[in-house]
């Protein structure tokens, strides 16, 4: 009797010890509820592109105040041209430079054909109307930025 009492006790404990445990694991091992995560359009989750054309912050500034003054630029002054700064100056490289795509922002070979052509004319640009915004594009982008700090340039 002795025996089976303490066979008992064994099983008895060794369950309980058991059950405790897969208590314990069931809540701490339990699978994480599933998280919902929102849909969100690829435009949200990319940024905007900026392109300053070898700009300084200051400078990109000065450009911007002038899109804001004279072609719609409706974003905020904050040195980087990204794609509401470009809209606006195709909007201006359309009106006087020959831009003929879309005014969508993408700073594409259309929109630097157009920009050399309103370079060449006033800031000193030499090289080929190709398209290519090369070391002699960004330095007299430059110069058009140095020119009329404030925000004169694109009139």
């Amino acid at each position: 009797m002795r025996a089976l009492t303490k066979a008992l006790v064994s099983v008895t404990t060794a369950v309980g010890i058991a059950a405790g445990g897969l208590a314990t694991a069931g809540t701490a091992m339990a699978a994480p509820a599933q998280v919902k995560e929102q849909a969100v359009s690829a435009e949200a989750v990319a940024p905007l592109a900026v392109v300053n054309l070898g700009l300084s912050e200051a400078q990109a500034k000065d450009v911007q105040r002038a899109l804001k003054a004279r072609w719609r630029y409706t974003g905020v002054i904050d040195g980087q041209l990204g794609t509401n700064s470009w809209k606006a100056m195709q909007r201006f490289l359309e009106e006087h430079y020959g831009y003929t795509d879309s005014i969508d922002g993408i700073v594409g070979p259309n929109t630097v054909k157009a920009l050399q052509r309103y370079l060449k004319r006033f800031y000193g640009y030499t090289g080929p109307i190709d398209g290519v915004a090369g070391s002699g594009t960004k330095a007299a982008f430059k110069r058009a930025a140095d020119v009329c700090p404030g925000g004169c340039l694109l009139t």
